[in-house]
């Protein structure tokens, strides 16, 4: 496992998104919890993604780390996430992660 800042890797963990896992931290009163994020077969294009919290990488995992919180991807979900942008944007419905 290799911890590389957010702008060395495809992936790139905004601001927003950082605060975002920070308040799921606490929510979940984890503040040492860090986001999985997995892309897997389904939905109507063909692919979703999943996000959950999780306490530690799994031996494979690329690990992201963006200002003090950590995103884990694995390497098959790395090779579709590879130049984008995992961003947290709020409108008036709510609130989602966006890639």
């Amino acid at each position: 496992m290799s911890v590389m800042a957010s702008e060395e890797l495809p992936l790139v963990v905004t601001q927003g998104a950082v605060r975002r896992i920070h308040a799921l931290q606490q929510k979940e009163t984890r503040p040492d919890a860090s986001l999985r994020l997995r892309i897997i077969a389904g939905g109507c294009s063909g692919m979703q993604y999943r996000m959950d919290l999780a306490d530690a990488p799994r031996t494979s995992d690329l690990v992201v780390a963006a200002e003090d919180v950590r995103v884990f991807v694995d390497p098959k979900s790395m090779a579709y996430l590879k130049g984008s942008k995992l961003e947290y944007e709020e409108d008036l419905f709510g609130g989602q992660f966006k890639i």
